[in-house]
């Protein structure tokens, strides 16, 4: 591994005087962290800061497969046609999907907000992916599972627990929802996450199919071989956004109490989903917004989302209270006692 370089992107105005420190903080956390691949990109009131491996600059730097960290993107897509007007919250998932299509009592009233909230009742993932997926679990367990599959287990689907009652986190469930809004909207999910998001905000490096590299990191197994791009299947809304170390300070930024979002239902969508929803977890103990696990810290609360892929890794967060914000990405899967996502969550409640 060639060594990091760490890159200033100075905003209007003299340097800060804390420039020095968290360029120290960055490197301590780059240190931390055996990984190949790895970038740091820290924004704080209104400047950013990289750490890269390999001499890379932030505007060359590759995207990288987000997984689960591509949720608060389809979440934030809900409450921008919320606030629109377009839908509801408490609209019912089936009666969008498939009207009068016979289901199960549970699966009528699971409603928009409950499968972004992971409150559907839905397990992880629909029981018969298991089966397909196992002979290709370590390059591609997804890419024979698609859309209309999602769809049709969605409908036939007897969910465990009543909606509305129990946290259980699902793929399976936000994928449905992408599927959803598509259908309400006659719109295919990826054009219209470009339309009300990516767009709008301007995230010119955001895909959501892979491509080549180097446009494209190439993730790695822990033995350094390389592997396949992500093929998500019918999960997109789940798991398929691709983006650059700047692009995701960009949409991070926007969460920011102070930033001005491009759009009226924008600015609506951001006020919802930094807002804390429900608690969940042992003595009810964490929160969760519309889109984003929600921790308090010595220093306030912090809005954070992780993501893996089969060969990459992603921690994306931000505090709303400091106008900090944190993407951390490498090209391995961490496994879960490497200290890629505690340090990276430590960073971000550090003192900036």
């Amino acid at each position: 591994m060639t060594a990091p370089q760490e890159v200033r992107r100075a905003s209007a105005g003299s340097p800060s005087r804390g420039d020095g420190g968290r360029a120290r903080l960055l490197a301590d956390a780059a240190r931390t962290i055996d990984a190949p691949g790895l970038v740091i990109a820290l924004s704080h009131g209104g400047r950013r800061m990289y750490r890269l491996d390999g001499g890379v600059q932030p505007g060359d730097a590759p995207r990288y497969e987000l997984g689960s960290a591509s949720k608060p993107f389809t979440g934030l897509l809900l409450a921008a046609l919320v606030a629109a007007g377009r839908l509801r919250y408490e609209d019912s998932a089936a009666e969008l999907l498939a009207p009068g299509h016979p289901v199960h009592p549970s699966v009528h009233a699971i409603t928009l907000r409950h499968l972004v909230t992971h409150t559907s009742g839905l397990p992880a993932l629909p029981a018969d992916f298991y089966p397909q997926a196992l002979p290709r679990w370590s390059t591609a367990p997804y890419s024979r599972y698609p859309a209309g599959r999602v769809v049709r287990a969605f409908l036939r689907a007897r969910p465990r627990h009543r909606p509305g009652t129990r946290w259980h986190y699902s793929n399976f469930a936000v994928s449905v929802l992408g599927h959803t809004l598509a259908a309400a909207t006659g719109t295919p999910w990826e054009a219209l996450l470009q339309q009300e998001v990516l767009a709008p905000l301007g995230l010119h490096g955001t895909r959501l199919r892979p491509g080549p590299p180097p446009g494209d990191a190439v993730g790695h197994r822990r033995d350094g071989t390389s592997l396949p791009p992500l093929d998500t299947g019918g999960f997109n809304a789940a798991g398929a956004v691709r983006a650059t170390p700047p692009d995701l300070l960009t949409f991070l930024e926007a969460h920011l109490p102070a930033a001005a979002a491009p759009t009226p239902p924008l600015t609506a969508a951001f006020e919802d989903v930094r807002r804390p929803l429900l608690r969940r977890g042992l003595g009810h103990a964490h929160t969760h917004t519309l889109t984003w696990f929600h921790h308090l810290s010595p220093r306030g609360p912090v809005c954070f989302h992780a993501g893996a892929t089969l060969g990459q890794q992603m921690f994306l967060g931000f505090r709303p209270d400091t106008g900090t914000a944190v993407a951390a990405m490498c090209t391995r899967r961490v496994h879960r006692t490497d200290p890629f996502i505690t340090t990276i969550h430590e960073l971000l409640t550090e003192k900036l």
